[in-house]
Formats: structure tokens, C-alpha cells, sequence
């Protein structure tokens, strides 16, 4: 779990009514909605599909993602469902792998889901698009936030990687960095960012690029090179796996600056791989439950549910699941013509993390990316920075 931080910034509106308003609007006639083309009774259960990474390296992810979106799922039924059918969730495991991901998303479409809320890996999601668009299924994306998916006709819940590079350069230049380097780990979540970064990056020095090969446990020849750029900041843009075992080593190495890692690698495990060399590491992410007035009662019905904490993307998956059910609602359909336009007409929507209003591309207006340190319990991490 996220730990809860004293420097928070403190929502205005509390949960209780954020639920009871979202329970208000999505409480419709028992009319039933239209169908739209993906094989899906207009009569049964509106079946959510959500791939995610529930084997290999990122499988974690999967449970925090799954039960987010079942929570959603659970609220929204007991309240009546959507114009009087129930949600169910069908789950299928991506692994954070394009192939696989493409197998499981055909095997969402035969099973007749009649609208996505998963995503994690950007890499695993773009070649998922076309499969969810030719089945005439809407896509509301809660992680992956490659800017190659901005535009393609998904919805993100998730900042994207331009607003998120955004945060770092800003910090970078809050703490007065002279000399930045970037490290990717060759996924296109990863060059994305560590690409958004140097776009927007100024007056900033950047002083050198580095890439990695994320399997490998000895990144000897890759930290020679950065600790010849002499750098006073490094920017990780990888996942955390990899991120732990590259800072233990940049330590080890002598260098002893500012290591800021991307939202892949926002996660208590990357401080267990580190050991004591995550001091002085902070990361990129958007607001956590802990982060937010209210957040407290979400977090306890998560874990009632679970049986375990929330961890990052728990939210945005629930978050992804009001969406859409907000819009099939107001749509009055589950056409995803129809229920993408809906998405579109949604305007400053409350949520849990703030009010949710989609640009014309899809992306998530605002992005909402601070400054979080892995100081909480556990290796947890809370809100260092606001960047107010």
C-alpha cells in the first residue's frame, strides 16, 4: 500500500459523496441497453474484459488491477447496474507481452465482452487496440500511458507520458539538476518517457541517453558509461525490477545523486531490490488513495475485498470501471460509437483522484503527476513533492 503522507494535499469532496453521486447517475431504468456489435447479450450481464499481467515479472499488477476494477463493479451493482443489468468482470493474462496480449484479447472478444478497462503495459496494450476496435468494443485504458496511445480511440485514466515527463523535467529543475542522464530499458513505455522527458526538458543539461537490457542482472557496462557523464540527476524510466538491481549498482558505482524513477517503477519492491541504496530516489506518479481526503473508506473496502492493500493502479482501474459504466449509462448503449462519444461528454466526472474530463484524443486532461519518495512502511511510497 501507498502510505498515507502529512504533506498530502487534501481533496474537497470525500468519498462518501463522490460514491453516492456516481451511484446516483449510474442508477437508470431497467430498460435495458443496446447491444453493440461484439457478440454481447442485450439481456445478461455487460461483461467488462480487462487484460493484465497476472504471470511473469509484472504479475503483481494483475491482483492490485483486478480486484480495483471489481470493487467498481461490486458498488455499481449493488446500486442497480447499468440502466438494470449487472456488471461482470472477465479477466484474461496479458504478461506484459504483445503476443500474448493480442491472444487475449481475441479470447475476451469471444467471450463476448462488450467493453475493456485493462492495460498495464503499454507495450502489451498498442497491438491490442486494433483487436478491441474491429470487435466494436470501447476501451478505457486505467496504466498504460505510452503516448503512442494517445489518438488511437481508447480513453486513458492514467496520465500520459508527456504529462508525466512533464513532472520530472519540473523536478529536475526544482532541485537546479546541472547534468541529467536518462536511462530506458528499451520497452516503448520506457523510451516514451525517457523521450517525453528530453522534449520538454529546456535549459535542462542532459548529458548523456542509456538503454539497458532488462534481463540482464549485471549492468556493469551500462553504469561505467553514466558515471562518466559525471551526472547530478538521473531520470529511470523502466519498470522495477531492473530499476532496483540499476541503483544498488549506480551506488555501489559512487553515485550518490537525485535517482528519479518513472511511475513503472512506483512500487514497494523496487525499495526491497534496492536495499539501502533507494535513499535520495524518488519517483513520477499520480495521486494515491492515501494521497487524498477520503481515500481512507476506499482503501478499507479494497481490502476487505482483497484481503490484502491496494497497490498502484488499484484506483485506476476502479476508476476506469465508473468511467465506462457512466457512459454506457448516458449512452444508453453499449455501441461503442455510441459509448465513445459518451466518454468524450463526460465533464469533470467525480472521482476518487479528482475530477475526470477526456480530451479529444483520449488522454486524461491535466495528467495530475507529483513527486513521491519510497520512505513510507515498508519501502511504500508516499508524496514527497506536489510541485505546487
Amino acid at each position: 500500500m501507498i502510505s498515507r503522507s502529512h504533506s498530502r494535499v487534501r481533496r474537497l469532496a470525500a468519498f462518501g459523496a463522490i460514491a453516492a453521486s456516481a451511484a446516483l447517475v449510474l442508477t437508470g431504468c431497467s430498460g435495458g441497453l443496446a447491444g453493440g456489435d461484439s457478440g454481447g447479450s442485450s439481456d445478461g450481464p455487460i461483461k467488462l474484459g480487462m487484460l493484465a499481467p497476472f504471470s511473469g515479472s509484472e504479475a503483481a499488477f494483475g491482483d492490485y488491477m483486478k480486484f480495483g476494477a471489481q470493487l467498481a463493479i461490486n458498488e455499481i451493482n449493488e446500486d442497480g447496474g447499468v440502466d438494470g443489468r449487472e456488471l461482470e468482470l472477465v479477466t484474461e493474462d496479458d504478461g506484459c507481452d504483445a503476443t500474448a496480449a493480442v491472444a487475449a484479447a481475441n479470447k475476451l472478444v469471444s467471450a463476448g465482452v462488450e467493453g475493456s478497462v485493462g492495460g498495464y503495459c503499454s507495450g502489451a496494450t498498442l497491438p491490442t487496440l486494433p483487436v478491441f476496435k474491429e470487435a466494436g468494443i470501447s476501451m478505457v485504458i486505467p496504466a498504460a500511458n505510452s503516448t503512442k496511445l494517445v489518438g488511437q480511440g481508447a480513453f486513458l485514466i492514467n496520465g500520459t507520458g508527456t504529462q508525466q515527463g512533464k513532472a520530472a523535467v519540473a523536478y529536475a529543475e526544482k532541485l537546479g539538476a546541472k547534468s541529467v542522464v536518462l536511462i530506458d530499458d528499451n520497452t516503448d513505455y520506457s523510451v516514451d518517457l525517457a523521450n517525453a522527458f528530453e522534449e520538454q526538458a529546456g535549459s535542462l543539461n542532459i548529458v548523456k541517453r542509456e538503454s539497458v537490457n532488462p534481463d540482464e542482472k549485471d549492468f556493469g557496462a551500462n553504469i561505467n558509461s553514466v558515471i562518466g557523464a559525471n551526472p547530478d540527476f538521473i531520470y529511470w524510466t523502466g519498470y522495477y525490477q531492473a530499476g532496483g538491481l540499476l541503483i544498488d549498482q549506480l551506488r555501489a558505482a559512487g553515485y550518490d545523486g537525485t535517482i528519479l524513477v518513472g511511475d513503472g517503477s512506483v512500487d514497494a519492491q523496487l525499495a526491497a531490490i534496492a536495499g539501502p541504496a533507494i535513499e535520495n530516489v524518488f519517483g513520477t506518479f499520480t495521486r494515491t488513495p492515501d494521497m487524498l481526503e477520503g481515500g481512507d473508506a476506499w482503501v478499507a473496502a479494497y481490502t476487505e475485498l482483497a484481503k490484502a492493500d491496494p497497490g498502484p493502479y488499484s484506483m485506476q482501474t476502479y476508476e476506469a470501471v465508473k468511467a465506462i459504466a457512466q457512459a454506457m449509462t448516458d449512452a444508453g448503449s453499449t455501441d461503442a460509437e455510441a459509448v465513445d462519444k459518451a466518454l468524450l461528454g463526460l465533464k469533470a466526472f467525480p472521482l476518487l483522484s479528482g475530477d475526470l474530463t477526456f480530451a479529444e484524443d483520449g488522454s486524461r486532461e491535466g495528467g495530475g503527476f507529483v513527486i513521491v519518495s519510497p520512505t513510507g512502511e515498508k519501502g511504500a511510497f508516499v508524496l514527497s513533492d506536489d510541485l505546487s
